[in-house]
């Protein structure tokens, strides 16, 4: 293992879930788990293959009820490639070899992160003491996001003989990635059809049930170093294969390659996509030139991207950062497509596409900016299905949806499955409104570090103004509190979803909901004074806006309701008034108490009883707004919010906060390390090792978290160094931590690309590469300002 491997030995069915999730590759089209070729889906192995964007809608039979859902589909396998020895003299043939298999005695997996690559070694031995040696090298083309590529090598160490290769397209395939899941309807493809396209090539054609994608894939397999080579093909309708037979001779290699190219009818410029994935595959270049132009791709993006933390953490990160460029790659920026929570590494939460990009772009803006406008931009085009379901719901504006999918309609299910006491429960998460206030927030920061005004005064300003409108009309005034107040949501927490023993869902007064809305609603106007005056009259001619709607977003921006208790900001309205949970006596009872919901669930209670959080939610405004800016927000809707009183909320929700998210600990990380440094770090590392060590039991080999990986990138890159892209210039106020006081990465702001900063106890060097554009302006703390030309290297005093 070294800094750019992961290596895994030996063969363990019961983390093979896990290692499949982490071995994914892909290149922001597609991408494909790392499962064993030998292996088709059972209990322990699952060979899932995704899409951006490619979703398909459902219904099933749940709890007496018709429920529909709308999937990430899992596409036909590309994977399949088995072998067996060919024993002619036996009675019956041969089993095909496999990890599973009683004759193996060695297995290593090695994920290759510079190169983008999964290689495995594989040795077996018979009872006859023949040893065959499997050496296998995958990729998913980061240059060519249509094509994927599989090497097999094949050593007879000890004997000669007979092997039989069997290298398939199979489309019998279905969605059972996730176990909860599998009462629900789960086949998504139809009209499936095989066919081969040359001696050397297979085919296969299918399409979804309900949205009507036509799938085409191709696959060119041939062989080297083989002696009297037979080949024949067998097509049932859902299975393609093509069969070798050849001699193998002691120490000689047989190298099979098989070559794929997928292409679907939501590519631009193809109408065919059967023929296309045919031509493209025909066209491709042998193993050795793909993987090449592939590792040429992978070297660019690790210099644009390029971070260096020493260490363990160091490790992960640059794991966390290769699986966000595969979800999110530059070849996502031609697709319209969203961010998917759990990436393209598998069927968790349907691969629906939440808040998590509220984690994600804060990283990619300063990268790879071209992707954060294409993913903001699919927001975009749902903007009109967000305002008409905000009519549904009697607001005006525009109301984005919990989880969205293929249209922008709300995905989020109305039932879910309590696996620990096996019962059906309603499904509230849809109130969870605050979404809007996370698309508003993510326009903004792309544009202040892109300095992408165009956008900012088109789709930003229309998305924003709809946003801003519906939190407006959302709120109601309160005469006797002389307040604005928000009634029926449910925040980030997810916990609570209505007082205790009310009979509606909803909760009043979230504060993470209000101080969002009414940040909005502020940023909103500063907009629309800063817009060009012809681009302001064209918007509020379009939107119908007028100035009574304008002071009426300036009043409620100032006047919305925040809750506190105890001297502390209150969660929501009334959780003071919960009752204490004894967190002691429910550890030493259950032991892990992250998902204490479904506990109390299944013992017959509820969470909504308790002052207990599943995540951070109320410290989810430290994770947005740096301290100043988010005084200077509650001071403009007319509450004081000093150091000591946001000292005292982070201990009190600390406490009381069980993290049965991923990203609990990484918002907690990133609070804490501007408010108690000692203790910061506990959960960092925790933030780091979610996804590697499963930290939420069993949830990573159901697809990895994207949101927490890329904000632990982000809590390096603006966290720790705080980072903010404010006013065009740079500003910095660090927080070393102990554990983590010196690293560097690279960034790109403002049309300056491969911008290198290297933080170090007391000092900050930056360099600001060559090029014809403006100089580069940066603020220190205490004020301090400078400005660097193209082509400068500064060494700068830090103090803290």
């Amino acid at each position: 293992m070294t800094d750019w491997t992961w290596d895994y030995e030996g063969y363990t069915p019961a983390k093979e879930s896990l290692r499949e999730s982490l071995c994914t590759l892909g290149n922001g089209y597609f991408a494909t788990r790392g499962a064993a070729t030998e292996c088709s889906a059972d209990d322990v192995h699952y060979p899932g293959t995704y899409a951006a964007g490619c979703y398909n809608r459902l219904t099933s039979d749940v709890a007496g009820r018709t429920v529909e859902n709308e999937d990430l589909v899992n596409l036909p396998n590309w994977l399949p490639l088995r072998y067996r020895v060919d024993d002619s003299e036996a009675e019956t043939p041969a089993a095909w070899l496999g990890p599973d298999s009683e004759e193996l005695i060695d297995h290593r997996q090695t994920l290759d992160l510079r190169a983008g690559t999964l290689e495995r070694l594989t040795r077996y031995e018979d009872d006859d003491g023949r040893r065959l040696a499997v050496r296998q090298t995958r990729l998913v083309h980061m240059a060519d996001p249509h094509l994927a590529a599989l090497r097999t090598e094949f050593t007879a160490e000890n004997w000669a003989g007979t092997l039989d290769v069997e290298a398939a397209l199979d489309g019998d395939v279905i969605n059972g990635g996730v176990a909860r899941y599998r009462q629900l309807a789960s086949r998504h493809l139809t009209h499936v059809h095989t066919g081969d396209a040359a001696a050397d090539t297979v085919w296969l054609r299918c399409r979804t049930r309900t949205s009507d994608i036509r799938v085409g894939m191709a696959a060119r397999t041939t062989t080297t170093g083989a002696e009297d080579t037979a080949l024949t093909v067998h097509h049932t309708p859902r299975h393609a294969a093509q069969r070798f037979r050849f001699t193998v001779r002691p120490g000689s290699p047989v190298v099979v390659d098989k070559t794929v190219a997928l292409h679907t009818s939501r590519d631009a410029a193809i109408s065919d996509p059967l023929h296309a994935a045919t031509d493209r595959v025909r066209r491709a270049p042998a193993f050795e030139a793909l993987l090449v132009s592939h590792r040429t791709a992978w070297r660019q993006l690790w210099r644009r991207a390029a971070l260096e933390v020493p260490d363990h953490a160091g490790r992960v990160l640059r794991l966390h950062l290769f699986h966000v460029l595969q979800t999110l790659s530059p070849h996502t920026a031609d697709l319209d497509v969203g961010v998917p929570a759990r990436g393209l590494h598998g069927e968790a939460y349907r691969g629906h596409i939440f808040w998590d990009e509220l984690f994600v772009l804060p990283y990619l803006n300063l990268h790879f900016p071209e992707v954060s406008r294409a993913l903001l931009t699919y927001r975009h085009r749902r903007l009109e299905r967000a305002r008409l379901t905000a009519r549904d719901a009697g607001c005006t504006g525009a109301m984005y949806p919990w989880q969205s999918g293929s249209d922008g309609r709300e995905e989020t299910q109305r039932l879910h499955l309590n696996p620990r006491s096996g019962r059906w429960l309603p499904d509230h998460s849809h109130l969870q409104q605050h979404v809007g206030s996370a698309i508003a927030y993510n326009v903004w920061q792309y544009c202040e570090a892109s300095g992408d005004t165009e956008f900012l005064h088109t789709k930003g300003a229309e998305m924003l103004l709809q946003i801003a409108r519906f939190w407006a009309c959302r709120a109601t005034w309160d005469g006797d509190l002389g307040r604005y107040r928000i009634r029926g949501v449910l925040g980030p927490d997810e916990y609570h979803d209505a007082y205790p023993d009310a009979v509606t869902p909803g909760l009043d007064d979230n504060a993470y909901t209000n101080v969002t809305a009414a940040w909005v609603l502020t940023r909103t106007l500063q907009l629309l004074r800063d817009l060009p005056e012809p681009r302001r009259r064209e918007l509020a001619e379009r939107t119908e806006l007028d100035h009574g709607e304008l002071e009426l977003w300036e009043d409620v921006s100032r006047g919305l309701h925040v809750p506190f208790h105890k001297g502390v900001i209150s969660q929501f309205e009334g959780f003071g008034d919960l009752a204490e949970l004894d967190w002691e006596g429910w550890r030493r009872r259950f032991g892990d108490i992250r998902r204490l919901d479904r506990i109390l669930e299944a013992e017959g209670d509820s969470v909504n009883h308790y002052q207990a959080s599943k995540q951070a939610d109320v410290l989810m405004l430290g994770y947005l707004f740096s301290p100043p800016e988010l005084a200077a927000l509650m001071s403009r809707l007319g509450y004081s919010l000093d150091d000591a009183t946001w000292r005292r909320t982070v201990d009190y929700y600390l406490y009381r906060t069980s993290h049965g998210s991923t990203l609990s600990g990484l918002v907690h990380g990133w609070v804490l390390a501007r408010v108690r440094r000692s203790e910061a770090w506990q959960f960092c590392q925790e933030a780091l090792d979610g996804d590697i060590a499963d930290v939420q039991g069993g949830t990573t080999g159901e697809g990895i978290h994207l949101g927490a990986m890329a904000g632990t990138l982000d809590l390096v890159q603006r966290g720790l160094t705080g980072l903010e892209t404010r006013g065009g210039v740079l500003r910095l106020d660090p927080v070393p931590l102990p554990e983590l006081s010196q690293y560097d990465f690279t960034l790109r702001y403002r049309g300056h690309w491969g911008v290198r900063l290297r933080m170090t106890p007391g000092h900050l060097h930056i360099a600001v590469p060559g090029s014809g554009g403006e100089p580069m302006g940066l603020e220190l703390p205490d004020g301090v300002a400078v400005q660097l030309d193209p082509g400068e290297i500064r060494e700068l005093p830090l103090l803290g």
